[in-house]
């Protein structure tokens, strides 16, 4: 065999095994990335299931409704920090707007916050299924100007009870702190239990009348 064709054929098993190992460091690229990536999922995961058991233990054995309500909204906004919580829920005649007695009541645009909402509207939302937000809010009916709403983050989140909504949570947030997917799915991973909690406070509540 003459050198010219012993360095061709060296050259091409060089070639050959440069190509076999930029195959292997690119499985090992997609095996490290699905690792990375199957680990954030189960930190996640980790982390809504540790904000439901802190909420639901919080909760646990509470019989009055307001003290339900102010509880839950406590657990939100440690886990939205500088956020604001109100809860709108159904009743026979509309709706009725629960605040934490210790806070100041929620504005937007220096306005009382349930002068942005009408019977109609949280209606909508209750119905809605899905997280909301200010976008769409105003294709529901919420009144007020977008261009002032824009100063602040705001979203809903319908409880669910049984197919039937007995509300919804609202949470804001100045528009700087835009409210993250992440923490609103923690929230709405605990609306079943607290709608149920909810309903029976206002059951318990109603037969004590």
């Amino acid at each position: 065999m003459n050198e010219k064709l012993r360095h061709k054929r060296v050259k091409q098993l060089v070639h050959k095994v440069n190509k076999e190992r930029k195959k292997q460091a690119h499985k090992i690229d997609i095996l490290c990335n699905d690792l990375i990536s199957a680990q954030r999922e189960f930190i996640e995961r980790l982390d809504t299931i540790g904000f439901a058991a802190n909420f639901y233990e919080s909760i646990v054995g509470t019989t009055d409704l307001n003290s339900l309500l102010c509880t839950a909204a406590e657990q939100i906004k440690r886990e939205i920090p500088d956020a604001d919580v109100a809860f709108f829920l159904r009743e026979d005649t509309g709706f009725k707007l629960h605040e934490c007695e210790s806070e100041q009541p929620i504005t937007l645009d220096k306005e009382h916050l349930e002068n942005y909402f009408t019977d109609e509207l949280v209606e909508n939302i209750c119905k809605s299924n899905k997280i909301c937000t200010l976008k769409d809010m105003f294709a529901m009916g919420l009144q007020g100007k977008l261009t002032k709403l824009n100063k602040v983050s705001v979203v809903t989140i319908p409880l669910s009870q049984a197919g039937q909504s007995p509300g919804f949570i609202l949470v804001c947030r100045p528009a700087k702190k835009r409210l993250t997917d992440d923490k609103l799915h923690h929230i709405a991973m605990v609306t079943r239990g607290l709608s149920r909690a909810i309903v029976s406070c206002q059951q318990l509540l109603h037969t004590t009348k």
